[in-house]
């Protein structure tokens, strides 16, 4: 079975953590970063405000169909990215999920795939979801292998979706269903 004992919001490289006021200046920092920007979304990358990142970013004025975690490492506390469950149809018990490492040191270490089995957990052993789905950029093969080592599977695709660089790319729609999340050996995770 996937992880299901032990802290629902850590684990052992970080934690699943509120934002933070203090987490805007980072976070508008990481929206500086080209590459960044360019893997998160398909919309055009820009550099954001503080105030724009402050009104997405907003404790005070939570979603109903969604929640929002800050990825904060164990060792020092460090804000590294975030992950959100959202469009959630709690009637059809479904979401969307999306991720990101904003400060590049820790990309390509871990600490995606171990925001992936946390928030999964959550998402099925707490919210009672029995789906999640995501979408992601063709091009970015390091998240689509951090998505497929968890349990994602491809569903299909919006062929020629995004442009890159003079280039179209698919976007590529992936999911994971409850009992394959429950399936899964600690192994194989």
């Amino acid at each position: 079975m996937a992880e299901s004992s032990g802290d629902l919001f850590r684990g052992s490289l970080l934690r699943l953590a509120a934002p933070a006021e203090a987490d805007v200046a980072i976070i508008t920092r990481w929206s500086e970063d080209a590459d960044y920007m360019r893997a998160l979304d398909t919309d055009f990358a820009r550099p954001r405000t503080i105030q724009e990142i402050a009104g997405q970013h907003n404790p005070e004025q939570p979603d109903p169909n969604g929640l929002l975690f800050h990825l904060r490492t164990l060792d020092g506390d460090r804000l590294i990215g975030f992950v959100a469950l959202h469009s959630i149809e709690w009637n059809n018990r479904a979401g969307q999920l999306s991720i990101g490492i904003g400060e590049a040191d820790f990309r390509g270490k871990g600490y995606g795939s171990e925001a992936l089995r946390l928030i999964l957990r959550y998402a099925f052993d707490e919210l009672n979801l029995d789906r999640v789905g995501l979408d992601v950029i063709s091009n970015n093969e390091r998240a689509i292998r951090a998505y497929e080592k968890v349990g994602f599977r491809p569903e299909g695709a919006l062929r020629k979706a995004v442009l890159r660089d003079g280039r179209r790319h698919d976007r590529l729609l992936m999911g994971i269903l409850r009992e394959e999340w429950l399936g899964r050996s600690q192994e194989a995770l």
